[in-house]
C-alpha cells in the first residue's frame, strides 16, 4: 500500500508541481505513522541465539561502567603510551635526553650516573655533536662502531644513547666491572687497553678517563 501510494504520487501527470507531491507524500508518511502501533514481543521474534544479547540486557551491562574508571584507570597499552607522548612534549630538549640516559641505563644495567658524565666528556649533551674523526651524537659513536651496534642513525639521541650504553656495558663486562678500563676502552679501544695491560699511555685518554671520573665520584 505504502509502495504504491508513492509510485502514484511520484507518476503525477505533471500538473501537480513537485513541491505539492513533496508535501503530499509528507502528509501521507506522517498520517502512516501515526496509526502504527509497536508490535509486541512474541515467540516468533524473541532472540534464540544465547551469543546475542538483548538491546536491553546491553543499556543495563552498559550502565554499570563508570565513566570516571576511564579517567582515573586506563587499561590499555595504547592509553599509556598516549600520557607518555604527552608527557614527553612537555620536556625540555635537555630533560628528553635526560629521559633517554634514565630510559637506557635502566635497561642496559649501567649506572645512569656515570652515563651522564660520559655523555658531558663526549659531547657536552649536544645531540648535534662531530668530531674531527667522525664520531656523531651525544655519546660519539663511530660509524663502524654504531653499525656493529645496530644503530641506524646515529644522529638520533635514542639511538645514539642506546648504541653507547650498550657498548659502555660489554667493556664493562669485558673488564669485570672495571671502570677505569672500561672508559679507557671507550676512547682509545679494548686492543689499546689490552696491548699496556691497563691505561693507555696517551695523554688524551689519561685526561679523558680523569675527567669523566671527576663528574661521576
Amino acid at each position: 500500500m505504502f509502495s504504491s501510494m508513492l509510485q502514484s504520487l511520484l507518476a503525477s501527470s505533471g500538473q501537480t508541481n513537485a513541491m505539492q507531491r513533496a508535501v503530499q507524500m509528507n502528509n501521507y508518511i506522517n498520517k502512516y505513522n501515526d496509526q502504527w502501533t509497536p508490535v509486541e514481543k512474541t515467540a516468533q521474534n524473541t532472540n534464540k541465539n544465547p551469543e546475542i544479547q538483548s538491546f536491553d540486557k546491553v543499556l543495563k551491562n552498559s550502565a554499570s561502567v563508570k565513566f570516571g574508571d576511564l579517567l582515573t584507570r586506563p587499561t590499555t597499552s595504547v592509553s599509556a603510551n598516549i600520557y607518555s607522548a604527552q608527557a614527553a612534549d612537555k620536556l625540555t630538549p635537555r630533560q628528553k635526553i635526560q629521559d633517554i640516559v634514565s630510559r637506557m641505563s635502566k635497561k642496559h644495567g649501567v649506572d645512569e650516573k656515570l652515563v651522564n658524565a660520559l655523555i658531558k666528556q663526549e659531547s657536552g649533551f649536544n645531540p648535534n655533536a662531530k668530531s674531527k674523526v667522525g664520531a656523531m651524537g651525544l655519546m660519539q659513536l663511530m660509524p663502524s662502531t654504531a653499525k656493529g651496534l645496530g644503530v641506524t642513525n646515529p644522529m638520533d639521541p635514542e639511538q645514539n644513547v642506546e648504541g653507547g650504553v650498550k657498548y659502555l656495558k660489554s667493556m664493562l663486562n669485558k673488564y669485570n666491572g672495571n671502570i677505569i678500563l672500561a672508559l679507557a676502552a671507550y676512547n682509545a679501544g679494548p686492543g689499546a687497553v689490552d696491548k699496556y695491560d691497563g691505561v693507555p699511555p696517551y695523554k688524551e685518554t689519561q685526561n679523558y678517563v680523569r675527567s669523566i671520573l671527576a663528574n661521576y665520584l
